[in-house]
């Protein structure tokens, strides 16, 4: 016996219920050729009749044709119980995201927000990775990736958008007296770092004043933030991060206008984008992003 097509058994059950290849073509919605076809390949897999026609010209199903409409039958109500136990599953808040980003907005910005995510969706699981490196969206190593800068590459793989911005302002240790705090050497980037804004900005910046670039370099803005505190010498910061941070200072406080800005962008697989979870993450994202 061949391997039974299981997509023809509907055939066996549209004749069984119509009783005319006429009536199972519209409920299949194909022509009586096709219906003829299709039942003739899957006697021929089955190897038994499954119908004959009647004087008056309707089908009545054989004995092998009943057994094989009682099959066709549970298969019917097998997949309408997929289908109904996977409707929306889409839609449901469930599962994991992984969400990467540069260490100091995962550690400062994400970690402290979390609370607010797995609260409103407590079947949700949150992977944070805090990683200087740009991990690719294509090849699964992230759900969603908070990038300082619009992403060059990604294809139409990846979606894009803008969801807020970074200000960032010169701060020093709280335990350092402003005047003094003024005269500390600059904190910065090592080598592999110096094409950042903020690092670009602060060599300018030291260059132009004449002033002393700090023996400590890091090569992460969670270094720099830690080597303020310590007392170091001041950088540039987020003030998202920095204002709420009673052991920091911000120097020229009285200045409204930021001295640097990056914007933030949120990435995600196209792919995924529409999964409930994504979304309630994205959401989440969105609400919490500095403006």
């Amino acid at each position: 016996m061949q391997a039974v097509n299981w997509h023809d058994l509907r055939y066996i059950l549209a004749v069984g219920r119509g009783k005319t290849l006429a009536a199972a073509a519209r409920a299949l919605g194909v022509d009586d050729t096709t219906v003829a076809r299709r039942l003739a390949a899957v006697q021929a897999a089955l190897g038994a009749r499954l119908y004959q026609r009647l004087a008056n010209g309707t089908l009545q199903l054989t004995e092998a044709g009943e057994r094989a409409a009682l099959h066709a039958e549970r298969i019917e109500r097998e997949i309408s119980a997929l289908d109904g136990a996977v409707a929306g599953a889409d839609d449901v808040v469930a599962g994991t995201v992984r969400v990467t980003s540069v260490p100091i907005i995962v550690n400062r910005i994400l970690v402290p927000a979390a609370p607010i995510l797995l609260k409103r969706h407590p079947e949700l699981q949150l992977e944070l990775v805090a990683d200087a490196r740009d991990l690719s969206l294509t090849r699964r190593e992230a759900d969603l990736a908070l990038r300082l800068a619009r992403p060059k590459t990604g294809g139409s793989k990846v979606t894009a958008r803008r969801v807020g911005t970074l200000r960032y302002d010169v701060y020093a240790s709280a335990s350092c007296p402003a005047r003094e705090a003024k005269g500390l050497p600059w904190l910065t980037y090592d080598e592999a770092m110096a094409h950042l804004p903020q690092a670009r900005w602060i060599t300018a910046t030291a260059a132009r004043n004449g002033e002393t670039i700090a023996a400590v370099h890091v090569n992460d803005a969670e270094g720099v933030l830690q080597a303020v505190i310590a007392g170091l010498g001041r950088s540039l910061l987020p003030r998202v991060v920095a204002d709420g941070d009673k052991r920091l200072r911000r120097l020229g406080a009285e200045r409204r206008a930021p001295v640097l800005t990056r914007e933030l962008w949120l990435l995600a697989h196209s792919e995924l984008r529409r999964l409930g979870r994504i979304e309630a993450v994205v959401g989440w994202i969105e609400q919490i992003a500095p403006r």
